[in-house]
């Protein structure tokens, strides 16, 4: 298995995000359930857990620190804190107390003694960030955290938060329909020796191809709310990750395993953290570490899907109030949506 740094260690640059066992989407697995995914993970090659405060209001955190417990030298553990669920709505809040706080509830659900990697989840535009890394600094003095992460925030933002205190990684969202990290905060991570960690790297499902519709999807998924999935832009996007899993399949591989390792081609310093249900997914995904694409194969695959040919904003209004990263101009030439 070839291995990627991430705050200091080696780990596979797969990951598993650990978002789609109890937050967003629909069909969440019983604890039961979620417990055997988790175990199988590990025992398929995972070695790097993603989590964080408001996935599930905790209640992932607890699914780690229930389960994997007995196993916690197998993995290295990524949570963040400064955005968590407060009377059934998110809530951004990066002050140094509560981020003190969140610090110590999440060791405390997770069952450790120590957390690899803390990210601060969102910015809070009315804390100044040196505030916000000022308490992970704290936190990592005192042993808790190993070291401190950003996510979703602009270059801007990360340059203030480097003369605090090192940061070790950037999580951001970053797929073939989402490129918003090469704005500038994939060449700024690559100069500075940070790792870029891309979430949502198969966007949301849609380029596993396996999202045919999302109508019969509950009321409560996200991706109700996101214009990628609406009625006017889902048909065409749909056409292209259908061109992508063509190709996919000519090379033998799927879609998915193509979208990742994609991603991964961007620089040595990326990894990709994909979520799932499915243990065979798990399997699938890990699978895309060992592919290698050369230039030509990397732009073929870069052409089908990118922001000038993706219909839609990957977020509503609402949800870009939150986000601190680079944005792209609305494009033309496709129906956007939101």
């Amino acid at each position: 298995m070839s291995t990627r740094e991430l705050a200091g260690k080696p780990v596979n640059p797969v990951g598993f995000g650990a978002m789609n066992i109890t937050h967003g989407y629909s069909g969440f697995p019983t604890d039961e359930q979620a417990g055997r995914l988790l175990n199988q993970a590990l025992d398929a090659g995972v070695d790097h857990i993603d989590t964080a405060t408001l996935y599930g209001a905790f209640r992932s955190e607890r699914l780690i620190g229930r389960y994997l417990a007995g196993r916690r030298d197998e993995y290295f553990l990524a949570s963040k804190g400064g955005l968590s669920v407060v009377d059934g709505r998110g809530m951004i809040d990066g002050r140094p107390e509560t981020l003190r706080n969140q610090v110590d509830a999440s060791l405390q659900r997770l069952d450790t003694g120590h957390i690899d990697l803390y990210y601060l989840h969102r910015l809070d535009r009315q804390v100044p960030i040196e505030e916000s890394i000022g308490a992970l600094a704290e936190a990592a003095v005192a042993g808790k955290i190993g070291a401190i992460g950003l996510s979703e925030v602009s270059v801007q933002t990360l340059q203030r938060a480097v003369a605090v205190h090192p940061i070790a990684a950037v999580q951001n969202e970053y797929s073939l329909a989402t490129r918003n990290p090469e704005l500038g905060m994939l060449q700024a991570c690559a100069g500075q020796g940070i790792a870029l960690v891309g979430f949502s790297p198969l966007y949301r499902g849609y380029l596993s191809g396996n999202l045919r519709e999302v109508d019969s999807l509950p009321h409560s998924d996200m991706r109700h709310r996101m214009p990628r999935f609406d009625a006017r832009n889902y048909p065409h996007n749909l056409q292209l990750v259908d061109r992508l899993a063509a190709l996919a399949a000519q090379w033998d591989t799927s879609a998915a395993a193509l979208s990742l390792a994609w991603v991964l081609a961007q620089g040595g310093h990326v990894h990709v953290i994909p979520g799932t249900r499915n243990p065979a997914h798990v399997i699938e995904n890990l699978g895309a570490g060992a592919l290698r694409l050369s230039p030509e194969q990397v732009a073929q695959v870069g052409s089908i899907i990118n922001q000038d040919t993706i219909a839609g904003h990957r977020y509503s209004p609402a949800q870009r109030s939150s986000i601190d990263s680079e944005d792209f101009a609305p494009t033309t030439g496709v129906p956007l949506g939101g």
